[in-house]
C-alpha cells in the first residue's frame, strides 16, 4: 500500500487496498495513520460490494444507522439498510430530476457541515462509496478544521475557548430555503449542543461548526449567528479546501470531528450518480439517532 498526499495541508489517497477481503491489522493501521494525519483519505479501487463496505466501516467503529426523518421507513430500497443514501436515483434507479421536492431536502448538504453534528451520537468517520459517479460535476469538497483553527487569531482563540454551540438539523436546512418542516420531523432530530472547540484523540484542537450550527448556548441568537458566520467565512477560505473529483470505486474517508465538507450540484439529469455512505462512530452500540429506531 502506498500513501500519498492530494493537498499541501491535508487528504491523501491509499493505493494497493484491498477491501475485498476481511480487513488486516497492517490495512487498519495504515487506515488509522493515515486518518489521524490527513483528515480525509481517498481509498482508491474499492470493492463496490456493500458487504464489504460495511465490514470494512466496521472495522474502525460501530455503524450510526440511517434515521427515518419523521417517515414511515420505505417498502424498497437499492442498497442495504445500513447504508446513507446520498444518490441521485430512485428506489428502482431511476434518476430524480434535480428539480424534483424528493431532492429538496438534500440541497442543504451543498453548504458546508459535518455529518450528524445534529445528534448527540459520538460520531467518528463517513465513508461515502462511489459506485456510478458522473463525468462532470458533483465535486466534494472538504475543509481542514484543524487547519482553519490553527490559523485563528490568538484574541479568538481566547474568546470561543469555552463556548457550546448549538446543532440543529431543521433550522440549519432551514437556513438554505428548506419549508414547511413538521413537528413530527423536529421531533425526530431535537437540537443538540457540542463543544466549539474540540481536541482530538492525538492532541491537536479543532473548530466544531458548520451549516448545522445555528446558536451558541447563553447568547442572543443574533450575536451567535454573527459569530458562527464569521467563524464559517474564515474556515471555507480557499487555502483550506480540498476538492474532491470522483472517480468510480473511490471510497472518499473524512474525519466528521474535524472536517467540513459540502455536496457540489450536479451539472445536468443526465447522468447517474450513485454513492453510498456508512458512518461510524467512537463507541457503540450501533443505533440510530432516529428516537423511534433507537
Amino acid at each position: 500500500m502506498h500513501v500519498n498526499p492530494l493537498h499541501p495541508i491535508f487528504a491523501a489517497e491509499i493505493l494497493g487496498a484491498d477491501l475485498g477481503s476481511p480487513p488486516t491489522s497492517e490495512l487498519v493501521a495504515t487506515v488509522h495513520a493515515a486518518m489521524d494525519r490527513y483528515a480525509v483519505v481517498v481509498v482508491r479501487g474499492a470493492s463496490l460490494s456493500d458487504d464489504d463496505h460495511i465490514r470494512f466501516s466496521r472495522a474502525f467503529g460501530p455503524l450510526e444507522l440511517p434515521p427515518r426523518l419523521g417517515r414511515p421507513e420505505p417498502l424498497k430500497r437499492r442498497m442495504r439498510p445500513e447504508l446513507f443514501n446520498a444518490s441521485n436515483l430512485d428506489e428502482d434507479g431511476n434518476i430524480i430530476p434535480q428539480d424534483s421536492e424528493k431532492l429538496k431536502l438534500a440541497k442543504g448538504a451543498q453548504r458546508f457541515h459535518t455529518d450528524s453534528s445534529f445528534n448527540a451520537l459520538p460520531t467518528k468517520w463517513s465513508l461515502l462509496l462511489g459506485h456510478a459517479v458522473p463525468p462532470t460535476g458533483g465535486d466534494t469538497h472538504f475543509v481542514d478544521m484543524r487547519a482553519v483553527y490553527d490559523a485563528l487569531p490568538g484574541e479568538t482563540k481566547v474568546r470561543i475557548a469555552d463556548l457550546v454551540a448549538v446543532h440543529d438539523f431543521w433550522r440549519g436546512r432551514e437556513r438554505t430555503g428548506l419549508t414547511g418542516v413538521t413537528e413530527a420531523q423536529r421531533a425526530s432530530m431535537p437540537p443538540v449542543t457540542h463543544a466549539l472547540v474540540r481536541t482530538m484523540p492525538y492532541g491537536r484542537k479543532s473548530l466544531y461548526i458548520g451549516g448545522h450550527a445555528v446558536g451558541i448556548v447563553g447568547w442572543p441568537d443574533k450575536d451567535a449567528m454573527t459569530l458562527l458566520d464569521e467563524l464559517y467565512a474564515f474556515a471555507t477560505q480557499e487555502k483550506f479546501v480540498y476538492v474532491h473529483k470522483w472517480r468510480k470505486a473511490d471510497l472518499v474517508i473524512w474525519d466528521n470531528r474535524c472536517t467540513l465538507h459540502r455536496a457540489t450540484p450536479l451539472e445536468s439529469d443526465f447522468y447517474k450518480r450513485d454513492v453510498r455512505r456508512t458512518t461510524i462512530m467512537e463507541h457503540g452500540p450501533e443505533r440510530s439517532a432516529d428516537p423511534v429506531a433507537a
